[in-house]
């Protein structure tokens, strides 16, 4: 019970913890190109799960979102992106990659032809700079997904979202670079532009092309002014419904017209303005695009002593790769923390599954090595652990795996007398929530007592790094300026968290 509690407490802080660097929550970094194309020189924003706390596994890629509008829309996408691709066993989206596009000239990038004007919606200045949408696709294409690509661990699934004029890109990439994207979000898009031509041309494009495995979201605000209802809109000819009225216009053509082979969901938010629709509409198109990648466990998932959960797993990334067109794997640090949780509840053949198929999908990886000798351990097979642990250290020269290896060839295992304990003595918090431990000395032993939790014993391994007795695949590091004890850094299947000095 102790085992399980204290993954449940640590899970808790994933999302907190990831974040926070130097006293600062960051969630991207700021890069550019110089478009020869547009012929200025174009900042990005960009958010690559885990890489700015160094967690960044670099065999790890990942698709990439493409955010127009990045500027107004980063920061809520990449937090939706992290709530929905947490690792806890019921992820809703994958992690991914954004690539936030901030604006230069947005009239002038976002729109696909050149209008001198289209009374009531824009005044001639404000059209001055219109139909600069082909070049802006251009540099996408070109110049700003080859140096993403060159910089940074993507996959080729990308994932276009606009919103308004943005939009109105999406559409247009949607139609005239069908292969661009493999789905798309447009939220609110004008397609009222230049008098509804642009619609009209969308319309026939739906019709001539195929569009087979691609996704559409389209998400439809309340702009009608007050008193008018859907019916009345409809039959409307103001321009004060005319925004709407073309955006409904689009999603009747699309949903009566499904032969193209377009994956299509949209809804209207009745309760939402064209300034508030984008979180909703961001929100519930990740959801409708990766509606198949969520796989729901069960009570019985846990209970099962056979290998069926990993089964489960393996013929879920099976149809998760059907419609990536790669290959993906289910996150080895989760599997590994399902197979710790089976072998703490000496459920072995559900274990022995489970650490077999991170083995099978991260062959490069000491740890999936190392957590299989775990479990043979635990089974006092010793022939069998000292294999694994050898092959552990055949790739990664980890100092816990050495002391396992040595204690299971029987040689001398690194030992720290009293003495040596007592500088590790201390209160700590965790960073990110609300928690606290308490290190002390009890029978010549070093023990960690987590409020709530228990207490666990830390046996050494080297100079300030422990394991905790009894629960496979934890690793304790105490963080020393000298003598003098500053925290400790907690790795653990599910992820690495830190604790400071309380003060």
């Amino acid at each position: 019970m102790k085992y399980v509690s204290l993954i449940i407490l640590f899970s808790v802080a994933a999302f907190s913890v990831q974040a926070q660097t130097d006293n600062k929550i960051v969630i991207g970094k700021v890069d550019s190109v110089y478009s020869t194309i547009l012929k200025e020189q174009r900042k990005i924003w960009v958010y690559v799960p885990d890489m700015l706390n160094g967690n960044h596994d670099t065999s790890q890629r990942y698709p990439v979102v493409y955010l127009l509008d990045g500027d107004g829309h980063f920061e809520s996408v990449v937090g939706m992106i992290q709530q929905l691709s947490e690792i806890n066993g019921n992820t809703i989206c994958p992690d991914m990659i954004v690539v936030g596009i901030p604006n230069t000239d947005r009239t002038r990038d976002l729109t696909p032809t050149h209008i001198a004007s289209d009374p009531p919606m824009m005044d001639s200045n404000f059209s001055r700079t219109t139909g600069g949408g082909e070049n802006f696709v251009s540099f996408i294409e070109k110049e700003l997904m080859p140096h993403i690509d060159s910089l940074y661990p993507t996959q080729p699934y990308k994932m276009l979202i606009g919103h308004s004029f943005g939009g109105l890109t999406v559409m247009n990439m949607l139609t005239n670079h069908t292969k661009l994207f493999n789905a798309y979000i447009a939220i609110d898009p004008s397609m009222w532009y230049d008098q509804e031509r642009f619609l009209k041309a969308t319309e026939k494009k739906l019709t001539e092309k195929k569009y087979d495995g691609i996704k559409l979201y389209l998400g439809i605000a309340n702009t009608m002014p007050d008193g008018m209802t859907l019916d009345k809109m409809k039959k409307d000819t103001t321009a004060d419904t005319r925004h709407i009225r073309s955006i409904f216009a689009l999603d009747q053509f699309i949903k009566a017209n499904p032969q193209n082979g377009l994956k299509f969901a949209s809804k209207y938010y009745a309760d939402d303005d064209h300034g508030s629709v984008p979180l909703t509409s961001e929100y519930d198109g990740l959801r409708s695009i990766f509606g198949y990648f969520r796989l729901k466990l069960t009570r019985n998932d846990f209970t099962d002593t056979t290998a069926a959960l990993a089964t489960k797993y393996k013929k879920h990334y099976e149809t998760v790769s059907k419609e990536f067109g790669y290959t993906i794997a289910p996150p080895e640090l989760l599997i590994n923390s399902f197979g710790y949780q089976a072998m703490g509840s000496k459920q072995y053949a559900k274990a022995s599954a489970l650490f077999q198929m991170n083995i099978t999908n991260y062959p490069n990886s000491g740890n999936v090595y190392d957590s299989y000798g775990d479990l043979f351990a635990a089974k006092k097979d010793t022939l069998n652990a000292i294999s694994f642990y050898q092959k552990a250290l055949a790739i990664n020269n980890n100092a816990d795996t050495k002391q396992k290896l040595l204690e299971m060839q029987g040689k001398a295992s690194f030992t720290l007398s009293p003495q040596d304990l007592q500088k590790y003595v201390a209160d700590f918090e965790f960073e990110g929530i609300t928690a606290t431990a308490t290190t002390t000395i009890k029978d010549n032993a070093l023990m960690a007592s987590v409020p709530g939790q228990g207490d666990f014993e830390l046996v050494p391994v080297s100079p300030d790094t422990f394991r905790i007795k009894g629960m496979e695949g934890y690793k304790v590091h105490f963080e020393m300026e000298g003598n003098k004890l500053l925290g400790f850094t907690s790795t653990q299947p599910d992820g690495t968290y830190k604790a400071h000095i309380k003060q």
